[in-house]
């Protein structure tokens, strides 16, 4: 057995688990359709009530004109700067490095779309002003990720969305965000999601990581945008027979955690304190501006995987299901929290950190 599933068995064998929302099984689904009427049509290829109100319903919480369900975002987003590189005539998008689309998508943009990213900024730090206004290449799109996931979470303040924004109109560039999670970062921006996406042109967002659907995601933008990508959806094959399993699901969700993203995020913060008070642990960012950060500490993985298997098994609280070596003398995990956290009794959290802070000193 591979150490990470040593971890990971260990983690599922807790009474408690930090992060997320539970166990990602059959009972999401079952739980979604509980009260559903058994009569209810389902949508056909991208038509029917279902569909049509769930979409309607996105277009109106984020501000725009127009929404489409999409099976996948990684099928919405290529969709989205396909359509803005055609309107351009220019086949060049930006984004951060470690972009989604550029680390986890198999090239898709360039090889199906024949797209040429330009990559700004570093990958230790997101995309600033001064970094989109030092552009010397001409490009339809700019994709921003809000939060920026794989530096921790990390965000721009209000007034530098605003000028990249207000930069982007001037000059005849397509402003399009990525997301994925949205809706977490409501509550740090203390603006409404519909605020946040007046900045830009077409937004996207996903119903399983923050919302904890089973899949699925919308596309947002103005009418025409919109009607252009249920045409690009059935090209890439997105129209399937019925999406209706993933819209009760994402609807379902969505008015269920919507309305605890605040307590997500507090309740972030909380924990990434408990974090940082330990020794040789610092997280990034050091307070959350969202419901999930990232936990670095000075040990390598093979150091710290006997430390987490004792805490798990003396205080019945799981941290972490899997280590990401940094260097031979670093690692590191990511947390996002849901559900699970509220529940989980203070005093055992508290026991679990002072015994993770005493072990790791005992090195």
């Amino acid at each position: 057995m591979s150490e990470r599933n040593v971890l990971l068995d260990a983690f599922k064998q807790t009474e408690y688990q930090l992060p997320g929302h539970g166990t990602r099984d059959i009972q999401v689904l079952t739980e979604a359709f509980a009260n559903v009427d058994g009569d209810m049509d389902s949508d056909m290829y991208g038509k029917g009530k279902i569909i049509e109100d769930f979409q309607a319903k996105m277009a109106a919480y984020l501000g725009k004109e127009a929404a489409v369900f999409f099976p996948s975002g990684t099928m919405a987003q290529q969709i989205a700067l396909r359509i803005w590189c055609d309107q351009k005539g220019v086949k060049k998008v930006a984004y951060h490095p470690l972009s989604h689309l550029e680390i986890h998508e198999e090239d898709g943009l360039k090889e199906l779309h024949h797209i040429e990213p330009v990559l700004l900024a570093d990958k230790s730090r997101l995309i600033s002003l001064e970094d989109v206004l030092g552009m010397d290449e001409e490009i339809a799109c700019l994709l921003l990720e809000l939060p920026q996931r794989e530096i921790g979470g990390q965000l721009p303040d209000y007034q530098t969305l605003e000028a990249i924004s207000a930069f982007c109109r001037e000059k005849g560039v397509k402003l399009h965000l990525d997301g994925a999670r949205l809706f977490e970062i409501v509550p740090f921006y203390q603006k409404s999601a519909a605020e946040i996406c007046a900045l830009f042109d077409s937004v996207y967002v996903s119903f399983y990581k923050g919302i904890g659907a089973i899949a699925g995601a919308i596309l947002a933008g103005g009418k025409a945008f919109t009607e252009k990508s249920k045409v690009w959806k059935r090209r890439h094959g997105g129209d399937l027979i019925s999406l209706y399993p993933y819209i009760i699901s994402a609807d379902y969700y969505f008015d269920q955690r919507i309305p605890k993203m605040a307590q997500y995020f507090e309740e972030a913060k909380e924990l990434a304190a408990l974090y940082n008070q330990c020794h040789a642990v610092e997280t990034k960012p050091a307070v959350p501006i969202s419901n999930m950060f990232h936990v670095h500490i000075s040990v390598s993985n093979q150091a710290l995987e006997p430390i987490l298997l004792a805490v798990y098994e003396e205080t019945g609280v799981g941290l972490t299901s899997y280590l990401r070596e940094v260097s031979e003398k670093e690692c590191y995990f990511e947390v996002s929290i849901g559900d699970r956290y509220a529940a989980v009794p203070k005093e055992r959290v508290q026991e679990a950190f002072k015994l993770l802070d005493e072990k790791i000193k005992a090195i």
